[in-house]
């Protein structure tokens, strides 16, 4: 694929974003923020059991990709949980990223500095595609079709994509736009999506983490508090055949 003036406006605005937010340290994401902790730990378990409801039993052979890396946090999950650093790649726009992610990430990882429609992946190669907050990031409309026109293409026939992302607009972060069922729907038109509400809103959970636990607890089953989707995405049965 060959980038755009407007893909190439739009991955400029994207480094300019993550570079004002690397401007200040945010203890949010620290492991020792309580409501940072339970909500990964909230993820690692769904994402663990849309795995296996979609038939993995093991991931020791099964090929990943993830689409917006950063450095590399969901590659080292799915290391943990059994994948074979050989069978993991990450592609990401940000050059600091690709190389925080190579400093952390097992020998073996492939890391791919580049644009999500322009990385040099072999086409249906991969049994599980990720996105995470990759697509809130990305406010041109056409760039997001890219993206996930590139995920369908990386994904292996009877492979699956997920995607975890917020649903909700953030009226502080200009930076970022929801990713609603219908858009997830429309960006990927020939596919089943199974979405799952996911994540405590931040502005309850992360007072309620720190002082109200049990309520933090029983506010984290309410379905309409939470503000992220977890996508399943996978061909249709007629596809496949």
């Amino acid at each position: 694929m060959t980038t755009t003036p407007a893909f190439e406006r739009e991955s400029d605005r994207i480094r300019a974003a993550y570079a004002r937010r690397e401007l200040t340290a945010d203890e949010r994401y620290s492991w020792f923020n309580a409501a940072h902790r339970l909500a990964v730990q909230e993820r690692e378990r769904a994402v663990l059991d849309v795995l296996q409801r979609h038939g993995v039993r093991s991931l020791s052979r099964v090929r990943v990709v993830e689409f917006g890396c950063g450095s590399g946090f969901w590659l080292r999950e799915f290391i943990k949980w059994g994948c074979a650093p050989s069978h993991v790649t990450g592609v990401d726009l940000l050059a600091d990223r690709i190389a925080e992610a190579r400093r952390l990430c097992p020998s073996g990882v492939e890391l791919i500095c580049a644009n999500a429609p322009d990385a040099p992946l072999v086409p249906h190669t991969y049994d599980i595609v990720l996105q995470s907050m990759l697509l809130t990031s990305v406010l041109d409309p056409a760039l997001r079709v890219a993206v996930a026109r590139a995920m369908q293409r990386a994904v292996a026939p009877g492979g699956l994509i997920l995607s975890y992302d917020y649903h909700v607009n953030n009226p502080r972060n200009a930076d970022v736009r929801a990713l609603s069922k219908r858009d997830l729907r429309e960006l990927f038109p020939d596919c089943r999506v199974d979405v799952r509400r996911l994540t405590l809103a931040a502005p309850l959970a992360r007072p309620l983490a720190a002082h109200a636990r049990p309520l933090h607890a029983l506010c984290a089953r309410i379905p309409w508090l939470r503000s992220h989707y977890l996508a399943a995405i996978t061909a249709r049965e007629a596809d496949r055949g």
